[in-house]
């Protein structure tokens, strides 16, 4: 097989707005160029996490794939089984839900809703997210699928999806049970896909308090009125499972997912969420190199209606690096030795690499951004003479 030869080093375009957002609390100073990224904050929770949004760099983590209880983090899980079928239209928000005696009688956190009462689908959702209901989860899981059992099985069938490799629930609420588990990173896929997927029902997340039933209940992620620029996610706690706190906070179009678990106490769980939130805020920075579609290189086309093909990526490339490091970026392509027509719109046909220093950071496949077809005949014999006679005399790279 032929290597991939280097075709140019090209300049990295001017940063994009990675996100348009609200100006952010407090402006976030840039270190003095040179100046190493100190050691990431050491916590007391059994396991952590710190991730981009936006680019998924791991910025601190420490045990994130450890199989820990999620406590009421599970409600996570719930919600997006909820918002999709919410989304697919199987279901509506002023959709009512009849209360069963087990959801009433469920333990733990609870909304109050009664057998007596018909809530609507959004009573239910904002009793779960906002209030932490367990009631409310169980009803919502029993009004989708039948039974809690059977529910269970929609949010382990997308779990799947998501690609949470370290997750297997049991029930919709997070009370204890040894098959009942997952782990920080898992937990972070999920919440980035929840917030991604459903930005229009994520926003219930950051809502500070909820009444129902004549009883008003304040939403358990003090974070919410430590730090404006927090707007979810989800607390939980159980003995087994100790404090926990997935968190997302936004500042200046950056986002940030945090996820602590076993943390020694409510406080803690807070303090230490804080820490990873600042910590990544003020030492990193996440900008938005090309866009999806964007051409990004042209390479020359054999035996084709076209001598050029552009060529760029398929999604929206972002990096974080330390604050102050963009100018240090380099972008190199890498092509195939001969584009030979036909090709296809979408084919992959090299690769980009996005390096800091002699590191390689990222990287992505480069394709056609358009389709190029045959060459009749004639540009076909006259193209193929042309790469003979190049063969002869300009040289072969080889095959390895």
């Amino acid at each position: 097989m032929k290597k991939f030869l280097l075709l140019v080093t090209i300049a990295i375009a001017l940063p994009l707005a990675a996100m348009a957002q609200n100006t952010p609390p407090r402006p976030i100073p840039t270190p003095p160029r040179g100046l190493p990224t100190p050691a990431a904050p050491t916590l007391g929770a059994n396991s952590y996490i710190l991730v981009d949004f936006n680019s998924g760099d791991v910025l601190v983590e420490s045990n994130p794939d450890m199989r820990v209880e999620p406590a009421s983090i599970t409600k996570v899980m719930t919600s997006y089984v909820v918002f999709s079928e919410l989304t697919s239209g199987n279901i509506s928000l002023k959709d009512t839900v009849t209360v069963s005696e087990i959801a009433w009688r469920t333990g733990g956190s609870r909304t109050f809703i009664e057998p007596s009462m018909q809530p609507t689908i959004e009573e239910l959702i904002k009793g779960m997210v906002i209030q932490s209901g367990n009631d409310a989860s169980v009803a919502l899981a029993e009004h989708l699928a039948g039974t809690e059992e059977a529910f269970a099985g929609l949010m382990n069938h997308y779990a799947v999806q998501l690609g949470m490799t370290n997750s297997h629930f049991i029930n919709s609420t997070g009370l204890p049970h040894e098959n009942h588990f997952t782990t920080a990173r898992d937990v972070a896929i999920l919440s980035a896909a929840l917030i991604q997927d459903f930005p229009n029902f994520y926003r219930w997340y950051s809502e500070k308090e909820y009444s129902f039933n004549n009883i008003r209940q304040h939403n358990r992620n003090n974070l919410l009125w430590r730090d404006p620029a927090v707007d979810g996610l989800k607390t939980g706690h159980t003995e087994a499972a100790g404090y926990c706190l997935a968190a997302s906070a936004k500042r200046d179009g950056m986002r940030l997912i945090s996820v602590v678990l076993g943390s020694g106490s409510e406080s803690s769980r807070v303090n230490e969420s804080q820490s990873l939130l600042n910590y990544g805020f003020r030492f990193f920075e996440t900008i938005q190199l090309y866009k999806s579609g964007q051409e990004l290189a042209q390479g020359k086309v054999w035996k084709g209606e076209a001598e050029q093909i552009r060529l760029g990526i398929t999604d929206e490339l972002f990096v974080t690096i330390p604050r102050g490091r963009y100018d240090d970026l380099d972008a190199q392509v890498e092509m195939r030795p001969e584009l030979i027509a036909p090709i296809v719109e979408g084919e992959e046909v090299g690769q980009i690499s996005i390096r800091l220093e002699d590191a390689e950071i990222t990287s992505r496949g480069l394709v056609a951004l358009e389709g190029v077809a045959e060459a009749g005949f004639f540009g076909r014999t006259w193209d193929g003479m042309s790469m003979w006679f190049g063969s002869l005399f300009g040289g072969d790279d080889g095959d390895d």
